[in-house]
């Protein structure tokens, strides 16, 4: 038993097959993060350093809510944490926080588990009297997070799937066309897969609207000390985790960032397939 209760796993919930929510009793850290911010976490004193965006805050309770996807060992380890358990280390609040202003009309997309951080930056938006249109997508029913949450925090909320189980079938893209040729817009915010960000930094290109999304490469130190997390943004190197992790969308090289997002591929697959086992929760 630690000495401290911190760092200890308050709430454990099943959002999805492979999709977990945590609250994690880290009151110093509660304090002082903004939208945006990130933790690095580990498990064990052996454990990988995950990077997560912090999904919400309760600073009273001093609660940090993370999300995430089961993808690798690691993850897979955190899922397997339960209620009472304490995490090795929880480190924060690291990165920049969102530029929070009154924009005007702005979009807020969420793809995936990028839902999460998107969250509690449209929440903010929402509350600095902007315009809000939010558009979520997932492959499934089964994996689309926080649709009400959304919801409460959107002027207008449009939910896509890729097999049309929940919401219009396709692409976050098609709703966010049509918004564009329909009104004007003064800015996106866009939070998911490499594929996703991309797809929506072209289609705001054409429309000439400033464009953010959040960077979550490869991380050590968090610092900027290792260089583990270098982005191309503007034909220059930046660190993801001191420079970002939130760039310009229509700066940032796709390329180089897909290489080094599938750097690690085949040893994250064997360190996987060495402990066996999957996610068997479902959404209830």
């Amino acid at each position: 038993m630690k000495q401290t209760e911190k760092y200890r796993i308050q709430r454990k919930a099943c959002l999805g097959p492979g999709l977990k929510l945590m609250d994690i009793w880290a009151p110093e850290i509660a304090a002082k993060a903004k939208p945006g911010h990130f933790i690095i976490l580990r498990t064990d004193e052996k454990g990988e350093r995950i990077p997560l965006t912090i999904a919400d805050l309760n600073q009273e309770q001093g609660l940090v809510t993370i999300i995430f996807q089961e993808v690798g060992r690691s993850t897979d380890d955190l899922g397997r944490m339960e209620e009472g358990d304490y995490l090795e280390d929880f480190v924060g609040p690291l990165g920049r926080d969102s530029e929070i202003d009154n924009f005007g009309t702005v979009v807020c997309i969420g793809g995936g588990v990028g839902t999460a951080p998107i969250y509690p930056i449209t929440r903010a938006l929402y509350l600095r009297a902007n315009r809000v249109i939010s558009i979520i997508g997932a492959r499934n029913v089964d994996q689309l997070i926080l649709e009400e949450e959304m919801r409460k925090v959107s002027h207008e909320l449009f939910v896509v799937s890729d097999d049309g189980s929940i919401g219009e079938k396709g692409l976050v893209t098609a709703p966010l066309y049509k918004i564009l040729e329909e009104e004007k817009v003064d800015r996106v915010v866009a939070i998911g897969p490499l594929a996703m960000m991309k797809a929506v930094s072209e289609a705001t290109r054409t429309f000439a609207v400033p464009t953010i999304v959040s960077l979550n490469p490869i991380m050590v130190d968090g610092t900027g000390m290792c260089g583990g997390c270098r982005v191309v943004v503007g034909g220059q190197t930046r660190f993801a985790c001191v420079d970002g992790p939130e760039f310009d969308g229509h700066q940032v090289d796709w390329d180089k960032a897909r290489q080094r997002a599938r750097m690690f591929l085949p040893q994250e697959k064997s360190a996987r397939e060495a402990i066996g086992g999957e996610c068997t929760c479902r959404k209830k």
